[in-house]
């Protein structure tokens, strides 16, 4: 029984929907300009996402209020596409990039908006619930380079590790 409590609780403190310590959302957030695809142009390495070249995200209304999440990348040691849908719903405030997202039936993790073009919604950096999970996401295929400087920057100034970012392969034409 013991061991069951202690996968139990290890399985749900993998589970956190919070942003990292002195890692805040932001506010201002607004759904309807973030609905719609994503290019992902570098990431922390994962397990999920390892191998995979041209990721990227489409966000859409579910019926329930929440957020269709479809993220497909090209895994081009098997020679074919790889999909993962989930959902997504907002914490608190509607007006705070901050979410809770599953694939994987009652397990959240967090997904929170550290950093994003409030102009044109161009482009977004994504924190998870710790600081091993990092995404930097574009409207297109690549970032000016004046961005990147700047959110690598941010990144680092937050503590993640942009050493260990992979810089996604955006070349496929049937993304």
């Amino acid at each position: 029984m013991k061991k069951i409590a202690l996968l139990l609780l290890m399985l749900l403190s993998g589970c956190t929907v919070a942003p990292p310590e002195g890692v805040t959302p932001l506010s201002g957030f607004e759904l309807q300009r973030y609905l719609g695809k994503w290019y992902e142009i570098a990431r922390l390495d994962h397990s999920f996402e390892r191998g995979l070249s041209d990721v990227s995200a489409s966000y859409s209304l579910r019926d329930d209020g929440g957020v269709r999440v479809l993220n497909r990348g090209y895994d081009a040691q098997a020679q074919r596409w790889k999909e993962a849908e989930g959902r997504a719903y907002f914490i608190g405030e509607p007006s705070v990039g901050s979410l809770k997202v599953s694939f994987f039936g009652p397990f959240y993790g967090g997904y929170h908006v550290i950093a994003l073009d409030r102009e044109q919604y161009a482009w977004v950096m994504i924190s998870g619930p710790s600081r091993d999970y990092l995404w930097i996401l574009a409207r297109e295929r690549q970032l000016p380079p004046t961005v990147r400087a700047a959110l690598l920057q941010q990144a680092q100034a937050l503590g993640f590790a942009t050493e260990a970012l992979i810089w996604v392969q955006q070349t496929r034409d049937d993304a």
